[in-house]
């Protein structure tokens, strides 16, 4: 089984570009834990959809996947996690949508990712 995560965030209007920056690079460090699938957590944004008011003003979106619910409740009550939201974003949203679901059986075969080589650089250096 694999459950997908789905995040939309929006900050408030006064959040500065720089603050986000930070975030973005912030939670970006959620994909080195265990109850990660693979290490599969993607944050992107901000949203170039057209016309641009189809993205309802929010700025980032982040898929993440999980071996089951309990992999995702790990990662839900993980200290790590506690510490992103609570520095980078509670205090600085304006919105927030969160959608868990599991994949089908059926599709459950586009969830493994196993034989990808994972090409991450968690210190936010870029290299």
């Amino acid at each position: 089984m694999t459950i997908v995560h789905i995040v939309l965030f929006k900050f408030r209007s006064d959040v500065s570009d720089e603050h986000k920056a930070k975030f973005v690079s912030e939670i970006k460090t959620l994909k080195s834990l265990s109850c990660v699938k693979d290490h599969r957590l993607i944050v992107g944004g901000p949203s170039f959809t057209d016309p641009i008011v189809r993205s309802k003003g929010f700025h980032y979106a982040l898929l993440s996947f999980h071996e089951n619910m309990d992999a995702l409740n790990e990662y839900q009550a993980s200290s790590e996690h506690h510490r992103v939201t609570s520095i980078y974003l509670l205090p600085f949203k304006e919105d927030l949508i969160r959608f868990d679901f599991e994949v089908d059986g059926a599709d459950e075969h586009m969830c493994d990712f196993r034989a990808a080589t994972p090409n991450w650089d968690l210190s936010g250096s870029g290299e």
